[in-house]
């Protein structure tokens, strides 16, 4: 399930949602992103969120598909937040379920992963100094590189 919305969501209540009469999971990873108050030395008074709508549910829901492809899910769901936010918001949720504990880790690192390096969200910090947009990090490009085709371990 893929949710891009400005509205906040509460974690406890989404996760109990997707496990409701789920018996089959024995394994459930999340992932909660948050808004930093600091990047470097700069302090963040809030961060603003821009994607293109339609196109990013389309790339959210391709990725979804390749995990479920990779791994044995039983559910999935990826919620995130576009707008302006504050240091402490939540930005994104991403939680994984599975018979077994492996492949939900594992597909919830892959997702989180692509998501920070392929989906279509622009990120612009205010600072003291002004406003900047966040550029792309190699390291978060390296991490998401693991899990191409052959070099990651699927189920």
């Amino acid at each position: 399930m893929i949710r891009v919305q400005a509205e906040d969501f509460d974690p406890g209540f989404e996760l109990e949602v997707l496990l409701q009469g789920r018996s089959n999971v024995g394994g459930v990873a999340t992932f909660l992103g948050l808004v930093r108050s600091e990047q470097g030395s700069d302090e963040i008074a809030a961060m603003t969120l821009e994607h293109y709508p339609g196109m990013t549910e389309k790339l959210l829901g391709e990725i979804e598909a390749e995990a479920q492809a990779r791994w044995q899910l039983e559910a999935s769901l990826i919620i995130h937040r576009h707008g302006r936010l504050l240091p402490g918001d939540r930005i994104v949720y991403v939680v994984t379920a599975s018979a077994h504990r492996q492949a939900a880790y594992d597909a919830n690192m892959f997702l989180v992963d692509w998501l920070k390096t392929r989906a279509p969200f622009w990120k612009q910090e205010e600072t003291a100094a002004g406003s900047r947009w966040v550029a792309a990090r190699a390291a978060d490009d390296a991490a998401a590189d693991r899990w191409s085709a052959g070099k990651a371990p699927k189920e």
